[in-house]
């Protein structure tokens, strides 16, 4: 398999992983059971009852701290859309398709780069450097504005 179609495998396995714990999940989640059960000749909606299954994992995981689950999630998904590719290679575009509405990429082709900062001088509240930050709720941090 070209080393493209595997690099896509792989995105799509974490994005479809991370979509997992969100509010988005349920639109995603219809979409990659019909794509999956493409390969499988299945149902939709049995590949949906696996993804869900997988879904249940993932977030108990991260409720636990357990990243070797979610790992081991996005490997098992990894390795379903690779055979989905291998059996169907017009599947990619579709994924491709899907992935850009999901998770568009900002400047095509872009990689994310290393990037230091120094925080120095009196800083009050939180500080936060990251690519993307969700499920975030300052109000609950201590000292924050809702501390008692």
């Amino acid at each position: 398999m070209e080393a493209e179609l595997v690099a896509l495998a792989t995105t799509g396995a974490t994005t479809l992983v991370q979509q997992m714990a969100t509010e988005g999940w349920g639109a995603l989640r219809r979409r990659m059971a019909a794509l999956l059960a493409r390969r499988r000749g299945a149902e939709a909606e049995a590949v949906g009852r696996e993804l869900d299954e997988t879904r249940a994992e993932v977030v108990n995981a991260q409720e636990n701290g357990d990243e070797l689950a979610v790992e081991d999630a996005v490997a098992r998904w990894r390795i379903e859309l690779r055979r989905l590719f291998a059996e169907d290679p017009a599947a990619a575009a579709e994924l491709r398709r899907l992935l850009d509405e999901v998770a568009p990429r900002n400047d095509q082709g872009a990689t994310v780069r290393d990037v230091h900062n120094t925080v120095s001088g009196g800083v009050s509240g939180m500080v936060v450097q990251a690519g993307i930050v969700s499920n975030v709720h300052p109000g609950n941090q201590p000292g924050g504005p809702h501390a008692r």
